[in-house]
């Protein structure tokens, strides 16, 4: 056995390797093709939905590439750039940490589109909890960040709130009437 290059095992693992890879690539070049099909029926109809219409060319998993997490930053506390920054931060950590076991697929299109994250503002704490119970009315992932107090606000004060990340249609539903930071 030693002086043979390839054994009988080895060859048939190999020839079993080739032709999986075939058949997922022709599984996947038909899929690909019915897609469009679908896609053109749908242009020539002109049956398409609002959730339709907004996805682009690019397809990851089944999503769209328009993916986005907006931070939602509360302006009446006058927070500094750098205390802002570091809300921010915290906020989009525990969005992340909670969308990994809650909406992992939807986590992972996020990533392959480039982790978009905006900042927006609200004026009041009223406004920041309004915003919360809209995004979790629609089932949007959210994370609610709570200040410690040591340095430049109160302590156990509503700073932060990340919502998403997830398509970029279904949260400007809750915040897309919000300014930039």
């Amino acid at each position: 056995m030693g002086d043979k290059l390839l054994d009988t095992a080895q060859i048939i693992n190999g020839m079993a390797v080739m032709i999986s890879f075939f058949v997922g690539y022709r599984y996947a070049i038909k899929r690909g093709e019915s897609k469009a099909s679908d896609a053109g029926a749908e242009a020539a109809t002109g049956s398409t939905t609002t959730k339709e219409a907004a996805v682009t060319d690019k397809n990851y998993g089944g999503f769209n590439e328009n993916f986005k997490m907006v931070l939602v930053v509360r302006n009446d506390l006058k927070m500094g750039k750098g205390k802002i920054a570091a809300q921010c931060g915290h906020g989009a950590v525990g969005a992340y940490q909670k969308a990994v076991t809650r909406i992992p697929r939807l986590l992972r299109a996020w990533e392959n589109c480039g982790c978009a994250k905006i900042a927006v503002r609200v004026e009041s704490e009223a406004e920041l909890v309004a915003i919360k119970n809209a995004a979790e009315r629609q089932q949007l992932n959210t994370c609610l960040i709570r200040d410690a107090g040591r340095t430049q606000i109160e302590p156990n004060s509503k700073t932060v709130l990340a919502v998403g990340p997830a398509a970029a249609v279904d949260i400007d539903r809750v915040t897309g009437h919000l300014k930039l930071l």
